[in-house]
């Protein structure tokens, strides 16, 4: 599996948030380049980012930072966050996205996610379904459906996506661990990609996730545990080898 370092942006900084709540937020740089250098320094071989300020409004924020990170960096960036329209999608692929992530716009405009698959492929267009007390959270995790993970994924996957990426809102940003049984029946739902992201805390928590022998789990994504040292780009590569 891949190792997917993230960087969330939110007022110009990269911060990670507990649970979603954007005012439980804790700035770890104050330059999103800063950090996905580091993570390159440490021999990161992909990138997770995520504009928390387009999640909320609707509407890409920070392109720009994407493209310092792009520009200076040599690693492909995927890169979600208030890509509501065909618009948008296509300025963070001109900003240096190497695919982009659709969450909010995947499930309630379908038009859209066709249009984009169309026009860019199911290997650069991904769609995320984010969970919150077992149901489907959208529009910056701030509503939340009637649908179930699996549901969604199954919806998702009828309009033509290949790649998705699932986070437990629940367990993101507490380094308490996934839930694997829940990481284990989305897996089982999809039929092509799976990037899995919320709770990591320690390397036991990404080999149980590599234990789970899914076959779409493709990777992870980690923030807050290699903000905080709990664990080095290598080692978290070497738990996920198995």
């Amino acid at each position: 599996m891949k190792l997917y370092p993230a960087v969330d942006i939110l007022g110009g900084d990269a911060v990670r948030l507990r649970r979603g709540e954007f005012d439980a937020k804790k700035v770890y740089e104050q330059d999103p380049l800063s950090a996905a250098r580091a993570w390159q320094r440490e021999g990161a071989r992909f990138l997770h980012v995520v504009d928390l300020d387009g999640a909320r409004t609707g509407e890409p924020v920070n392109l720009e930072q994407l493209r310092r990170i792009t520009r200076e960096l040599d690693l492909p960036v995927q890169y979600g966050g208030g890509l509501r329209s065909a618009e948008a999608v296509d300025a963070a692929l001109n900003a240096g996205a190497a695919r982009v992530i659709l969450g909010t716009a995947a499930l309630t405009d379908p038009g859209l996610l066709r249009r984009a698959l169309d026009a860019h492929g199911t290997e650069r267009v991904l769609a995320s379904v984010d969970a919150r007390d077992g149901r489907v959270a959208t529009a910056g995790w701030t509503q939340t459906t009637e649908l179930t993970p699996v549901e969604a994924v199954q919806r998702l996957q009828e309009s033509g996506v290949a790649g998705l990426v699932y986070t437990n809102v629940d367990r993101d940003g507490m380094l308490d661990g996934p839930d694997l049984e829940g990481v284990r029946a989305v897996a089982a739902a999809v039929s092509g990609r799976l990037l899995y992201s919320g709770g990591i805390g320690k390397l036991a928590d990404l080999e149980g996730l590599a234990r789970l022998r899914a076959a779409s789990l493709e990777g992870v994504i980690v923030g807050k545990a290699l903000y905080e040292g709990r664990f080095t780009v290598a080692q978290a590569e070497a738990a996920l080898a198995g």
